[in-house]
């Protein structure tokens, strides 16, 4: 397992830990990424309002239940010693094979450890073509 990226941020470090939480994601394991949140971590997932590992990893089964093929990209925003906000851009499309892309910022808080105590994330999607992913 990687050493954990603590505060204070630097640039250097916010990139790897932004990068880090976009390969987890993209690995799809909810119980995988609900470990580096808090175990109390609270969450603002477009309008739910969530706290804690088993909601959030029970938020991100139903969430891949229905987004196939995800695929996300994240990128730097702005950081200070213990928050990082980001831009991300995510695919999917659902059992009707319909295409969607997803734009949001999120705000996230780490504890002393590094662990996200906060996740405040805006979601905004439009319905795409396949011809018409960035993501492939």
């Amino acid at each position: 397992m990687a050493k954990q990226i603590k505060p204070p941020f630097t640039l250097g470090s916010a990139k790897e830990k932004i990068q880090r939480a976009e390969d987890l994601w993209n690995g799809k394991n909810p119980e995988a990424i609900a470990l580096a949140y808090t175990p109390e971590c609270k969450w603002r997932n477009r309008n739910e309002f969530i706290q804690g590992r088993t909601a959030i990893a029970q938020l991100l089964k139903r969430k891949w239940n229905k987004e196939l093929n995800y695929t996300l990209k994240k990128e730097l925003f702005t950081f200070s010693d213990d928050k990082i906000s980001v831009h991300f851009q995510y695919e999917y499309h659902d059992d009707n094979n319909q295409w969607y892309r997803a734009y949001g910022n999120e705000n996230w808080h780490f504890d002393s450890e590094g662990l996200m105590q906060t996740r405040d994330a805006s979601i905004n999607e439009m319905p795409i073509k396949e011809s018409d992913r960035l993501f492939k």
